[in-house]
């Protein structure tokens, strides 16, 4: 029996950015299949696709978009190239919000107030002053409200302690374990220490046993110090993936790639002195982590290979907070430039609820006026009032960050204007290029799957009756009962009901039918862009229905059908939850975690029997089904991002009435 994967329950900071990764519960035999490996790498929030453009690049690796898509098997994303490209298209869509701004401003009866100006008021060369959520510097006059200004350029810098870095020989092998781990005296008799050694010249590398070669460093450190490792690989093929182990063997932070490399950066602030281990390994497909960190010998096999550098240090860094005052509903945004690496926004309770490391601002739709471009991109909609604090992390140097907030795009809306969603069941002729795909392709009504399903075509109204109770039950009845936003409306329709609306303003569709074929999208849903604060209304998404009515498998209904199951209630809430999840990216939310065991409709791919609410009994339709909703629950870890995520406020604020008068 395999063993279940715990979740640590420590935020670890990873390039600067904070995740929750998986740890073994108990210790195991190596499982030749690695599917162990897989979980835990993934958990980990390190991809287990082959990557683009490196040694391992063989096999099948999707291509569809992994932040907007909910497709069957995560571990077939790419997400290293999907980052590149993300990086690549948000500087296009950076020129493209600047002729936008620049044009509403000519438009503007009164020109738009200059950004305000903040200079970091923590004097250069030291540290301590603003180094916490409680003592973050108030950006005075800034936000949403009467004689506020929404838009904010702070300048700052970072004065972290002073190190001196020593260049050390490489480790006797074996050093693959905790116990055989080598030691650069760290910090006992320096701050840092440089060496040069090779992933797969230990006894378990591929010219040994195959179990995987593993690197360990011992480092002792206090609390509030912050733990730097940083690879390079300046000859060979390998790419690097660091960790960070406690004494226990408990993983605490993990990278792969960093600055648009291969190799790996990773920092993390110490929570209690103790003594911790840096772990040095490969990419691979599910052999990145030994299986018990104690035994240099319980890989899972080899991945690349070769030569590398490695710098480890121990120091005091500076933490740089910034303060605003939020309105509930304020979609703040902001990126940064110069040594900034990381930003994260906290709530007033001091809770992570966004960090991002990289720029993701192309999922943006192309009218929302959040910042884009630098090194690092957030977005954050205030669930309710109150001072938030925006963090910003990197190295010593000069940082510049653009820091802006808005109200929800529907609130500048004709006063009392409501956002539609359009649920088309008829089939279409779409150009599937707006969702990555090859251009113009028809897809099959949902009445072409019913037979799948075992149902007949006088049960399809039964369906969709169904589905669109279920969809209003996820996000019209929720929200009203327990958001926080008291003007919050939406207005669903469908095609059986309605006539198509799609193309008239403030209407977002959503397409259930067609395949992965006739799409040509690897995918179950995607929706067109990823938009906190809706300012794109009238979008698309997509829900196809081949791999849900399939004969088999972990992403089919029928694999959870019995001759016990209220079938039509089972289907109709299942495709609903899809719809609805779908529909929760036109409304700004990313993916959540789906292998943790908090329920969510935003949940990644992956653990299909839970988005679909199957209940222990492994049957759908059936007592003990699970109600999915929108709510709070960690952000996805594989995608890079970090905090906890409030689907329901999002998407609640998102559906704002028109307030314009």
């Amino acid at each position: 029996m395999r063993k279940r994967i715990a979740m640590v329950a420590v935020a670890s900071l990873v390039s600067g950015v904070l995740v929750a990764v998986a740890s073994p519960a108990s210790a195991s035999p190596v499982n030749s299949d690695r599917a162990d490996g897989l979980r835990r790498q993934l958990a980990a929030g390190i991809q287990v696709a082959p990557k683009k453009g490196t040694s391992l690049a063989k096999g099948t690796t999707s291509t569809v978009n992994p932040y907007t898509s909910l497709v069957r098997d995560p571990s077939k994303l790419d997400f290293s190239a999907w980052e590149a490209t993300a990086k690549q298209k948000s500087a296009e869509r950076l020129a493209e919000r600047n002729r936008l701004q620049a044009a509403n401003a000519a438009k503007a009866a009164v020109a738009p107030l200059p950004p305000l100006l903040h200079d970091e008021q923590e004097p250069p060369g030291l540290f301590g002053a603003n180094d916490t959520h409680a003592t973050a510097e108030l950006i005075g006059g800034f936000g949403t409200g009467k004689n506020k200004n929404n838009r904010a350029r702070i300048l700052g810098q970072f004065s972290p302690e002073a190190i001196f870095i020593s260049s050390i020989g490489a480790f006797a092998e074996d050093d693959g374990s905790i116990p055989l781990a080598g030691n650069p005296g760290i910090t006992s008799i320096r701050s840092g220490a440089r060496l040069s050694a090779q992933i797969g010249d230990g006894p378990h590398g591929s010219a040994g046993t195959g179990n995987g070669d593993f690197d360990f460093q011992k480092i002792t450190a206090v609390a509030g110090q912050q733990i730097t490792i940083d690879t390079d690989t300046p000859t060979g093929p390998l790419d690097t993936v660091v960790a960070l182990y406690d004494s226990a063997g408990t993983i605490l932070a993990a990278n792969d790639d960093s600055g648009g490399t291969f190799d790996s950066f990773l920092q993390f602030e110490v929570p209690v002195a103790g003594t911790y281990y840096a772990l040095i390994s490969a990419f691979g497909i599910g052999t990145v982590f030994p299986d018990d960190p104690f035994d240099s010998a319980s890989g899972f096999g080899t991945g690349s290979e070769g030569p590398y550098d490695v710098t480890v240090t121990v120091a005091t860094p500076d933490r740089d907070f910034y303060a605003m005052d939020l309105a509930g509903g304020d979609v703040v945004g902001a990126s940064v430039t110069g040594v900034g690496t990381a930003l994260i926004v906290r709530d007033p309770s001091g809770r992570i609820v966004f960090g991002s490391d990289q720029d993701a601002s192309s999922l943006y739709a192309p009218n929302s006026p959040l910042p884009a471009g630098g090194n690092a991109v957030l977005d954050h909609v205030a669930a309710r009032a109150g001072r938030y604090s925006l963090e910003v992390l990197g190295s010593a140097g000069r940082y510049d960050i653009t820091l802006e907030v808005y109200r929800p795009g529907t609130e500048g809306q004709k006063s009392g204007t409501v956002q539609t969603l359009f649920l088309d069941f008829n089939g279409q002729r779409v150009n599937t290029a707006i969702w990555g795909g090859p251009g113009v392709r028809d897809l099959s009504p949902l009445s072409g799957f019913l037979g799948r399903w075992g149902l007949s075509a006088a049960q399809e109204s039964a369906l969709i009756t169904q589905i669109v109770q279920s969809v209003k039950e996820n996000i019209v009845q929720d929200l009203q009962a327990r958001g926080e936003n008291p003007r919050f409306a939406l207005k669903v329709l469908n095609s059986r009901d309605n006539a198509d609306p799609f193309g008239q303003p403030n209407v977002h569709r959503i397409i259930v039918g067609g395949s992965i074929e006739q799409s040509g999208i690897d995918t179950i849903g995607i929706a067109q862009y990823i938009d906190p604060g809706n300012y794109g209304n009238e979008d698309s998404a997509l829900v196809l229905l081949d791999v849900m009515s399939d004969p088999s498998g972990a992403a089919s209904l029928n694999t959870y059908i019995t001759p016990a199951s209220n079938k039509i209630k089972f289907l109709g809430r299942a495709i609903a939850n899809v719809i609805s999840h779908e529909a929760g990216h036109l409304y700004g939310n990313f993916h959540t975690d789906t292998f943790n065991t908090v329920p969510n409709l935003m949940d990644a791919g992956g653990n299909f029997p839970g988005l679909f609410g199957v209940g222990p009994d492994n049957i759908g339709g059936t007592a003990d089904d699970v109600d999915y909703d929108f709510g709070e629950d960690i952000l996805f870890p594989a995608e890079g991002l970090i905090g906890t995520e409030d689907t329901l406020n999002n998407t609640a604020w998102g559906l704002s009435k028109g307030n314009k008068k």
